[in-house]
């Protein structure tokens, strides 16, 4: 009897497919609670964590610094723990830490337990960056990236506009409720992201080899930009709902609600990012977004009211979230030429993002002590660090142009 073989590249073709689904849903998982959740649940949160008296504004800032310095941790380290392991076994950890971290947080037992437990958040969240979506992407067809790319950060604006709108319903319950329901809710994606993850690591697919990093102004102008645009977020992502809950004397209810339009730009912000990068190239998507993050960051000192505070909250928050996409198309675009060196050049310019954001995080917390809560000189410095990085993104242009052979 003649035997019936199955054909390879069919079944091969339909168990990618649905691999690369589940990872989707594991990576966007792994974005809304390591970022999206473990990171900015505690802008809303700041506030009550304040008026119960856990610790005091200044205490209260720092530890939402310790969160980003341990992002910068994550991003340095996350590539050496999958290394020692596996890059699927490093993932659910992570994801499991972070989910531990919310339950420790419901304990404040001392500052330095608060302070451990926020750290090692952030260094599940700088891991899951690092690993979640090139380890999901090397299984999606080349012309689905995009798409697939938008739909994993996505995560992060999503955990963001859930944190705005639960964290509010779950203080009715009391502060430490909210801590163990954001827990239990981060398990809940871990478990669903929990069998999403290659089981092996993808080998670099028609990659050549170069001995060392091509010598490219335009891309060490890119790391700089990207770290000053990290920097210049910070005022938002910190302090935007303590300055609508206090220092506009608003109360934590509209600044939470606040907090939901700043998850809407970021659940849309990676999506809109690529549309506008298709149309237009994300050299210039990237500078078109500097231009439009500097004036919405620094409406809040200007105070000119609801609807421009409205403005501000969901477009920094669209580009919060869609600056990634639009940077890690531009390396890619830069380094065309030399695809081996795509992921090297998109972790730097992660780590970078991370060191930039931990410095500014601690800079803008001593900053806001020293000055007795002067919210608008944050905002200001945000400006001024996003113009910096508009002005080297023309001038680092300009330069290439002008030695480019004619």
């Amino acid at each position: 009897m003649e035997k019936v073989q199955v054909s390879p590249s069919r079944t091969g073709s339909h168990d990618q497919s649905h691999n690369a689904k589940w990872g989707i849903a594991a990576g966007f998982s792994a974005s809304l609670v390591g970022i999206g959740l473990a990171r900015f649940a505690y802008t809303p949160l700041l506030p009550a964590i304040i008026d119960a008296g856990w610790f005091d504004a200044s205490k209260a800032a720092y530890l939402g610094a310790a969160n980003l310095a341990g992002y910068l941790l994550g991003a340095l380290t996350g590539r050496v723990m999958a290394q020692r392991s596996s890059t699927a076994f490093t993932l659910r950890a992570m994801m499991l830490l972070a989910s531990v971290a919310f339950f420790a947080c419901a304990f404040p037992v001392s500052y330095l337990w608060f302070f451990v437990w926020r750290l090692l958040s952030g260094i599940s969240g700088g891991a899951l960056m690092v690993l979640a979506a090139p380890a999901v992407l090397a299984y999606v067809p080349p012309s689905k990236r995009g798409l697939s790319g938008g739909i994993i950060f996505m995560g992060v604006g999503v955990g963001i506009a859930a944190s705005g709108t639960l964290v509010p319903l779950l203080l009715q319950q009391g502060l430490k409720q909210t801590w163990l329901g954001l827990g239990i809710i981060s398990l809940v994606f871990t478990a669903i992201a929990w069998k999403g993850w290659p089981k092996q690591d993808a080998a670099p697919v028609h990659a050549v080899q170069h001995p060392r990093q091509s010598n490219n102004t335009t891309l060490k102008a890119l790391y700089a930009e990207y770290a000053l645009n990290a920097a210049g977020w910070v005022p938002h992502m910190i302090f935007l709902v303590a300055f609508i809950a206090h220092g506009l004397g608003q109360g934590l209810e509209v600044g939470a609600q606040y907090w939901v339009l700043f998850g809407i730009g970021a659940t849309l912000g990676p999506l809109l990012a690529g549309v506008l990068a298709d149309r237009v190239g994300f050299g210039l998507a990237l500078r078109l977004s500097f231009i439009l993050e500097g004036v919405c960051v620094c409406i809040p000192a200007l105070g000119l009211g609801t609807p421009w505070l409205m403005a501000s909250s969901v477009v920094v928050g669209a580009f919060v979230t869609g600056t990634v996409p639009l940077v890690l198309g531009r390396v890619q675009e830069l380094l065309v030429h030399h695809p081996a060196q795509q992921n090297a050049a998109w972790r730097t310019a992660t780590v970078g993002f991370a060191l930039f954001q931990a410095v500014a995080a601690y800079g803008f917390s001593y900053l806001f002590s020293y000055s007795g809560g002067n919210y608008a000189l944050l905002f200001l410095l945000g400006t001024g660090a996003i113009a910096l990085a508009l002005l080297i993104d023309i001038v680092a242009s300009r330069s290439v142009d002008e030695a480019a052979p004619r």
